[in-house]
């Protein structure tokens, strides 16, 4: 069915009939979309941490049609190019509009929530953490941000006494962290305030979070690959049918590609960090009160700790309101290796993780707006 040949965009749960080059939903409204898209852009005007605020940044995206067996979709005869004018006066979707677009997710997942919130039986209950003093709950899904945040929570919750330098941010994932854990027996016992407790979370596009995990866990990256090397091990050795003495011996790391398939094989390796988003949340038997989206978070982690927590701590790390996050490294890269990857493993890889991207109706990697969900 090539989804991502015909949309750029995921439209959670809705019928889809494309007419030349729009989109026409169920419920009435149109949206651009490109087939078999291959995004160009100038290297020179675009930066992965900053930008020049007052330029005006376009990418641009050349289209060709593509053959179909579906009937009901009529493809453009000719190239189309679309272009988006990047700016940095972002407007983070509304918690009402991310509500709506999570319930979408629970009904793929055929999920229904029933009160009240359930915290100590998570599916994957080491994730989530309950912060007594400040009343609050947080799960934390790797490579969505959640060293950052557990972070900023243990400062707040007075368990760190300074900010950690950001070489040592995920030294919160060890024993600092483990009293808060829903795994901890005191947080396990009968609590009529957890019930109570403010509830967030933080998701991630997750085309994005799937480079992340690759450059983080099993690239040979200096500044931060290679940190679960027996995993990388493992998939080159199966993978290319190969010893994993020859593996070591030789210095081989696994390609993205090769990462992307194994992960489909054994079911994501097993591994937290290539899970999907929806697996590790607190779900069906809890609700959060605010879902915030990581490529907004620097314009929405004020708001979660001055008006829900009451508290003066912020963020470390690469929190910059300047940055727009489709300018960034993860997203630059996210678009030219996933261009790069079969088309089959596309496809597999989106069924695999759908309800992460119904989570907040996140854009494909070939959309001008990409990583951002789409409103």
């Amino acid at each position: 069915k090539q989804w991502y040949q015909r949309r750029v965009a995921i439209t959670a749960g809705e019928k889809i009939i494309e007419i030349e080059n729009h989109v026409i939903s169920s419920s009435g409204d149109t949206e651009d979309i490109v087939h078999e898209e291959q995004i160009t852009t100038d290297n020179s005007e675009i930066k992965s941490e900053s930008s020049e605020i007052g330029s005006t940044l376009s990418s641009t995206v050349n289209v060709t049609s593509s053959p179909s067996t579906d009937k009901a979709v009529t493809e453009p005869t000719k190239s189309t190019v679309f272009t988006s004018t990047y700016n940095l006066h972002l407007t983070p979707p509304s918690q009402p509009w991310i509500k709506a677009q999570f319930q979408k997710a629970m009904d793929v997942l055929h999920y229904e929530y029933n009160p009240p919130n359930d915290w100590t039986h998570c599916s994957h209950p080491r994730q989530t953490y309950y912060f007594k003093k400040m009343n609050t709950v947080f799960t934390g899904i790797p490579k969505s941000g959640c060293s950052n945040w557990i972070e900023a929570l243990l400062r707040a919750e007075g368990a760190l006494k300074v900010p950690l330098a950001s070489d040592k941010v995920k030294l919160v994932h060890g024993s600092i962290s483990t009293p808060f854990r829903m795994t901890a027996s005191a947080n396990k016992e009968f609590n009529p305030d957890l019930q109570n407790a403010f509830s967030f979370t933080v998701v991630r596009n997750p085309w994005t979070r799937l480079v992340s995990g690759y450059r983080d866990k099993l690239s040979n990256e200096v500044t931060q690959g290679n940190s679960i090397r027996h995993l990388g091990i493992k998939i080159v050795s199966v993978m290319r049918n190969i010893s994993t003495d020859h593996v070591e011996k030789n210095n081989l790391y696994p390609t993205f590609e090769e990462y992307l398939r194994y992960l489909l094989a054994y079911n994501a390796a097993n591994n937290i960090h290539f899970l999907p988003q929806n697996e590790i949340l607190c779900i069906p038997q809890s609700e959060y009160d605010v879902i915030v989206p990581l490529e907004y978070a620097g314009l929405l982690h004020d708001d979660i700790f001055e008006k829900h927590i009451n508290t003066s701590v912020r963020l470390l790390g690469s929190y910059d309101k300047t940055n727009d996050p489709r300018l960034q490294s993860s997203a630059k890269r996210a678009r030219e290796w996933f261009s790069k990857v079969d088309n089959d493993i596309i496809d597999q890889l989106y069924e695999f993780y759908k309800a992460d991207f119904y989570i907040l109706r996140y854009s494909n990697f070939s959309h001008p707006d990409f990583p951002l969900p789409l409103q």
